[in-house]
Parts: structure tokens; sequence; C-alpha cells
């Protein structure tokens, strides 16, 4: 069953055609690499899945609804959730309070009950802060609680944002570079860390340029070049296609 499902999916800034007609979809359960050279069209395709940017035509699908003219918001309480490329964490708050951040959408105490401590919130408060202590100690931070984020290494800070993005209970999650600068203990923890994340149901999209990690973790693989998919298939598959081999390496390199 197809979780995600994106259609004739284009997108321009100005004269420049950064996703043109993009179409795949992501089966639920399952880990699906987006791959392909700097520049490919990547991250604004997810960007147009999360919503931040809207697409000039196309359409975007999460299970069997339209979701490519929703806000942001309402796709995260549908269950979609990201990390950025650029980590994006509250330098100046702790651990826990970044996780509690991912929480928050799903806390259904209003103002009022913000603002005299009802006994509902008090117990929303209470299973909020469990949860965050949760997916703390799922990344293997919970050691790191009460430690501002600015405080952490930048693989500790990667884990951070996996935890947040987990915190806001998702079926789907989209990790875009999450290797990024990591060493190989480190991308081995994550490769730990994603294979644990799909045990858990979660369906998971990632762009990562680091292929031993894409060959480790994913089923599928979709490949963009200029902003179209070029190839589509398993980890095999794709490394031994002549035309990805060529849109990496050049038309005489080896394998990827």
């Amino acid at each position: 069953m197809s979780l995600l499902r994106l259609n004739n999916l284009t997108k321009t800034f100005g004269g420049l055609v950064a996703v043109a007609g993009v179409s795949f979809t992501v089966s639920e359960g399952s880990v699906v690499g987006l791959i392909g050279p700097n520049g490919a069209g990547k991250t604004t395709v997810f960007n147009l899945i999360t919503g931040n940017y809207k697409p000039d035509s196309g359409e975007i699908f999460f299970g069997d609804r339209s979701i490519k003219n929703l806000p942001t918001h309402k796709i995260v309480e549908l269950g979609i959730a990201r990390t950025f490329q650029s980590i994006r964490l509250f330098q100046e708050m702790t651990a826990i309070e970044n996780v509690l951040a991912g929480c928050h959408c799903r806390m259904r105490s209003g103002l009022f009950s913000s603002m005299f401590h009802t006994p509902g919130q008090r117990l929303e408060e209470r299973k909020a802060l469990e949860r965050a202590m949760r997916e703390l100690a799922f990344v293997g931070l919970e050691d790191e609680h009460d430690n501002q984020a600015k405080n952490l290494s930048y693989g500790n800070q990667r884990l951070l944002e996996i935890a947040r993005a987990l915190a806001t209970e998702p079926r789907f999650i989209i990790l875009d570079e999450p290797a990024g600068s990591m060493n190989d203990p480190e991308t081995a923890e994550l490769i730990r860390l994603i294979m644990a994340i799909r045990k858990r149901g979660i369906t998971i999209l990632l762009i990562e340029h680091d292929m031993g990690l894409v060959m480790k973790v994913c089923e599928k693989l979709v490949v963009l070049e200029y902003g179209a998919v070029i190839a589509e298939g398993t980890p095999a598959e794709i490394k031994a296609n002549p035309r990805v081999i060529e849109a990496y390496l050049g038309a005489d390199s080896g394998e990827i």
C-alpha cells in the first residue's frame, strides 16, 4: 500500500525548473532513498511534501488525501515529520525542551487550562515529558536531557532533531542528509537508529549522499537529475544503472 504518492510534481523559481514532473510512490513501512547529484532538486521535493513550498502543478497524496495545499502544521498533524539538511534546533534550550517542542502538536490543552493548570493540563504535560524522555532514550541521548542543544556534538544534534521529529508521533518521517558531517561510528549508530525507527512501523524517506548508508538501509531508490526522475529501483539495480553512474561520476566512471 502506498502511503505517499507524488504525481507529475513541478516547481519553478523564476525561470529555473527545480522539480520537473516528478512521480514516485513510497510504500507504507518501507525505507526509500531519494538520491542524486547536488542541485538535482531533492530538498525541493521534500519542501513540497512538507508544505514549505507549494507546487506549480501536480499532486501529492498522503494515504488517500491530497496534501499539496495544506499548511505545514496541518501536514504535521496528519503524521508527516522531518529533519533538515541544516540543523534547526533551539540552540539555547535543553535537549528535553527541544523534544517537548515536537510534542506540542499533539497537546490539546487550551489557554484556560494552561493559565489555571487544570488537572487535565497537568496530566497532559506529564505525559508529554514522559514521551520526550522516551524519545531521547530511543536515540541514545537520555543522559543529555538537561544539556543545551548548542553544547551537544554535531552528531548528537542530528540525533536530537530526529528525537524531536519522532515526538510528533509521525507515521512518515523525512530525513534530509542525516549523516552529513558524521564520522564512521556516528554513521553506524545512525544506520541502527533508522532500522529501529522502521521497526516502530514508521515509513522513512531520506536524502543522503553517503551511498554506503543508503545501500544498507533502503529497499528502493529514486534518482533525480536536473529536477527529473532518471531511475527508480532496488539499490542493486540503481548501483548498476548506466544513466545513474553517468549522472554521478561521468560516462566513463565506475559504479557509484
